[in-house]
């Protein structure tokens, strides 16, 4: 393993465990963006319409996709004309309120959804290299993150809620497993 030389000035207390944590993230995060764009160009697809299709399991209106992937309006107006372009969804007229559209994945999206979500999950390093006890580990402590983030909280480890939510996420995950 390399040693690496990087400015602690951003980390609290310049702790080197918070990061490294921080820079190991980084680095998978990275890594997890190159494996994504790798399997977009192998389907033909930009990366954004990966994402959208991963998204896109029931008619979403614009507005609320736009949502979802955290994009500016227009964003999604070039993802629709992108997944229409591709053959892989199309336009509707939202049932409830005319004005809104619905983007809804073809016969061809579903399908290509499908291709793209099992190459994903089959490069995906935690079915590489972890024991299934170490991915329910890895779950429940995503979980817990997951649960500060949304929250927008910036408590410190032992918050009892995070805690006891991904405990129950996990549990209930494992169960169905």
């Amino acid at each position: 393993m390399r040693e690496k030389v990087t400015a602690m000035a951003w980390c609290p207390n310049g702790n080197k465990l918070d990061q490294d944590i921080a820079d190991a993230l980084s680095e998978f995060f990275t890594h997890m963006l190159e494996r994504a764009e790798t399997i977009a160009s192998e389907f033909g697809v930009p990366v954004f319409a990966v994402k959208a299709l991963h998204q896109l399991d029931e008619p979403v209106t614009m507005k609320e996709l736009g949502r979802r992937l955290h994009v500016d309006p227009s964003f999604v107006t070039m993802i629709a004309d992108t997944l229409e372009k591709h053959g892989l969804a199309r336009r509707e007229p939202n049932a409830a309120d005319r004005r809104l559209k619905n983007l809804v994945l073809t016969p061809e999206g579903v399908e290509l959804k499908t291709r793209v979500e099992q190459a994903m999950l089959a490069r995906a390093p935690w079915c590489e290299c972890l024991s299934p006890d170490e991915k329910s580990g890895f779950l429940s402590m995503t979980r817990k993150m997951n649960v500060v983030l949304a929250e927008g909280s910036t408590q410190r480890a032992g918050d009892k809620q995070a805690r006891e939510v991904s405990d129950a996420l996990t549990a209930a995950s494992t169960d169905a497993a």
